[in-house]
């Protein structure tokens, strides 16, 4: 009898389990087999193998994945509005409002909601009406007020959601919600859903990136950060990448005096072999993820620079997007170089704009937050059409929640203020399979309860995720013995009418 010779594993099935959380490896335990399959099967899993490189390896596991059905968007521009922009100002006209000036709202509209501390202790709740102008605009009849007649112009490639709505009633809990699903911090945020589920599509450029746009108006600025675009439980690697306004684009991006290309790789083939090591040693995925930082900020040094350099655009492109597209940091300076990333293969970009939580002076401060948005996302808009881009672009507005009919404060005809509103809310999109000239939900005549057509957070991350060819249900990753996914446990659904 022969002695007993015990199994020999593939090292590229070494290298994956390796890889694995012992709770991941003990769950599929029962595949293990097929794993090794597909590994044999897959020549790039092969190759990686027969170099022992367990990061290429598992490089390669992850390009084998794909969406769920046919996606209509491969990228997404998502504008988040930092502060809750007011409704019936912007998008949700309410001309009934102007009989109801100082008037009490009724406790039949309000119905004991839930108030936050900056209103909770007023005697009354007067009634504030919009003091701007409205329009009927594009073939959907669209109401749009007069701080936004770019964005008028434009009505008919829009998808206006009028019935957005939240719990979260004030800003920390009320971003990470609309940013995360929850709103509880420590979840992976939708950028880092994206770059997971979908990859790269430049290796040469992070998947996911943020741009915080300076406002010109800064009377009340919320705080912005990095946990807003955090990868969460994912891999690190699918944390969001900030690109600064001032300076280089990304610290420390070039090298030292005295450091030259050569010097520079011979440093990170040093430090990537350390990490290897490490890596089979212990199997930390984090060890993963900083081979792939290295590398990635490598590559980025040759490929940022002509990123960020946008004088090589035409003045018809800087016309465009307005005068400020030129002036670094600026929303429109901002909106143009969204277009250059995904023009170049970035997956997603966030576009964070502050100081729209307008509790007091509102005609002194929307006009000015108005002036900073509205001929850029027009410009977005019209140049992603004229380069082809848009049907594969969907691009998104909207804050973390809505506002107050009633004014906070002192109230006149001319200035109020108003208090935060999650009951309804408005978004738009554009592109990427939203349904243009559409116009979604409905608000009571208060534009303070939902009356039809009321769309969750959940619903609309559901959504999203379908136009990029994701199945919300089935798109989840295991952590902490759950298979976490961002619309949660509780019943969300595709709004199938937002979409083309």
């Amino acid at each position: 009898m022969e002695p007993f010779k015990p199994f020999t594993p593939h090292p590229l099935f070494e290298e994956y389990v390796r890889y694995e959380t012992r709770r991941q490896f003990f769950k599929k335990g029962a595949s293990f087999l097929g794993t090794a399959a597909l590994a044999m099967l897959a020549p790039q899993l092969v190759m990686a193998g027969k170099k022992n490189d367990g990061a290429a390896a598992l490089d390669a596991i992850r390009k084998v994945a794909g969406p769920h059905f046919a996606p209509k968007a491969k990228n997404v521009i998502y504008l988040h509005m930092v502060g809750g922009p007011p409704q019936m100002d912007l998008y949700d006209y309410k001309p009934v409002m102007g009989e109801w000036y100082d008037k009490d709202l009724p406790e039949s509209v309000r119905m004991g909601q839930r108030l936050t501390t900056m209103t909770s202790g007023q005697t009354r709740f007067p009634i504030a009406p919009s003091k701007f102008k409205f329009q009927q605009h594009g073939k959907s009849g669209m109401w749009i007020s007069e701080l936004l007649p770019w964005t008028a112009k434009m009505a008919d490639d829009m998808c206006f959601i009028r019935s957005m709505h939240t719990e979260a009633i004030n800003h920390e809990p009320a971003i990470t919600y609309m940013q995360t699903g929850n709103q509880l911090t420590g979840r992976p945020c939708i950028g880092s859903w994206v770059s997971y589920g979908l990859g790269s599509l430049n290796d040469n450029l992070p998947t996911f990136v943020v741009l915080v746009a300076k406002p010109s108006n800064t009377e009340q600025v919320q705080a912005i950060s990095a946990r807003l675009w955090s990868s969460g439980y994912l891999p690190g690697e699918h944390a969001g990448v900030s690109f600064r306004s001032g300076g280089d684009p990304i610290l420390f991006i070039n090298n030292p005096n005295g450091v030259d290309a050569k010097v520079r790789r011979k440093t990170l083939d040093g430090l990537k072999a350390l990490n290897e090591l490490n890596f089979k040693e212990v199997g930390d995925p984090e060890t993963h993820t900083r081979i792939q930082q290295y590398e990635l900020a490598f590559r980025m040094q040759s490929s940022v620079p002509d990123l960020t350099n946008i004088g090589s655009e035409s003045e018809a492109t800087y016309k465009l997007y307005g005068d400020e597209a030129k002036k670094g940091g600026t929303f429109a300076n901002s909106a143009l170089l969204a277009r250059r990333m995904v023009e170049r293969g970035v997956r997603f970009v966030q576009i964070y704009h502050n100081n729209w939580d307008t509790h007091a002076n509102v005609s002194g401060r929307l006009p000015d937050q108005c002036k900073d948005v509205d001929q850029a996302c027009y410009g977005l808009i019209q140049d992603l059409k004229q380069r082809g881009m848009l049907d594969s672009t969907l691009v998104i507005w909207g804050g973390e929640f809505g506002r107050t009919i009633y004014s906070q404060g002192g109230l006149s005809k001319d200035n109020y203020g108003r208090d935060h509103h999650p009951r309804c809310f408005t978004m738009w999109m554009a592109g990427g399979g939203a349904k243009p000239g559409t116009v979604y939900g409905e608000t009571d005549e208060f534009s303070y309860n939902i009356v039809k057509d009321p769309v969750h957070i959940h619903d609309f991350h559901a959504t999203v995720l379908r136009l990029l060819g994701m199945d919300h249900e089935r798109f989840t990753f295991r952590s902490q013995g759950l298979d976490q996914r961002l619309t949660g446990v509780e019943a969300s659904r595709v709004i199938k009418e937002l979409m083309t």
